[in-house]
């Protein structure tokens, strides 16, 4: 899929240099800049999801158990 993307100059020099340097074309380089961000972001949520439930005093079986109605 191709997307449109406005970048400054100084960007697009330092993307081809980059580029250039690396033997890959632009488009490498910026799938795999989109890429790296996006882990990022993923591992971001997973670590602030993590441990969300350890201040609660009600064990969490217990609670999913009495929400859906089976305990």
């Amino acid at each position: 899929m191709k997307i449109f993307v406005d970048v400054g100059e100084a960007q697009v020099e330092a993307l081809d240099a980059l580029a250039k340097a690396r033997k890959r074309s632009r488009a490498s380089i910026v799938r795999e800049a989109i890429d790296a961000y996006l882990g990022r972001r993923c591992d971001k949520v997973r670590e602030e999801a993590f441990g969300l439930w350890g201040d609660h005093k009600v064990d969490g079986l217990d609670y999913q158990r009495k929400i859906r109605g089976a305990g």
